[in-house]
């Protein structure tokens, strides 16, 4: 998803300022499913304010300069529907995790068991504040898309639980180490 559609859609949810908008990405209720970089948050913010689908005023703060917070206009909540109308492109996994997991037979079995044991308790802590987050008051979609991302990472879980002591033992095993 480009980063003008993504930025009106922290905006359609309330003002933000261009921090607050890469707060949703990191650790906000964005923060599994999107990414956005604040190089392609500011200019995407203005852009979107250059088109009229967004305002921007200026807030003081003590003892720092002025703060530009963003909301979105009449003409940028229909622009947005007229993107999210849009069919998504497929999924991707970006995953580091995943990446170093494909090269386990390269790997030191002890390592490895460090890895998966540690993204086990992300996904766990993870789970722990979604659990947390107040989801029931929210849209019937963000309801839906949370519970999708609790049914995701539980199932991750299961399966790193259930196969990491198998892929331990492959990867132990002597012939682990020839290449395909």
């Amino acid at each position: 998803m480009d980063a003008r559609t993504l930025c009106l859609g922290v905006l359609a949810r309330g003002d933000a300022s261009g921090y607050e908008i890469k707060k949703s990405f990191e650790e906000g209720p964005f923060a599994h499913i999107q990414a956005a970089s604040f190089g392609s948050i500011y200019p995407a913010l203005t852009k979107l304010s250059e088109d009229g689908l967004l305002a921007c005023r200026n807030e003081r703060q003590d003892k720092r300069p002025d703060k530009k917070v963003y909301s979105i206009t009449p003409a940028g909540r229909d622009a947005l529907a007229a993107r999210l109308m849009k069919p998504p492109a497929d999924d991707r996994l970006s995953s580091d995790f995943l990446f170093i997991l494909f090269f386990a037979h390269i790997l030191p079995p002890p390592l490895l068991a460090e890895f998966i044991d540690q993204r086990i308790g992300w996904y766990e802590a993870s789970l722990e504040r979604m659990a947390g987050c107040g989801a029931a008051a929210r849209p019937p979609g963000e309801r839906f898309v949370h519970g999708f991302g609790l049914a995701w990472y539980a199932t991750a879980v299961r399966y790193l639980r259930e196969h990491r002591d198998g892929l331990l033992a492959e990867v132990s095993a002597p012939s682990s180490l020839v290449a395909e």
